[in-house]
């Protein structure tokens, strides 16, 4: 099964983005912040 992503859903993605990528000073720690998001998520489902 796919699933369709929404613009109101893909909007809200890129804000959360945002808002990691502005309180980082560099983009390793924007990579680094977004992976411990994902683990976290994985750790979660499992």
């Amino acid at each position: 099964m796919v699933e369709v992503m929404t613009d109101r859903q893909y909007d809200g993605i890129l804000q959360m983005i945002e808002m990691i990528v502005n309180g980082c000073k560099d983009l390793e720690e924007a990579k680094r912040k977004i992976a411990e998001l994902r683990k976290e998520k994985k750790e979660k489902t499992e």
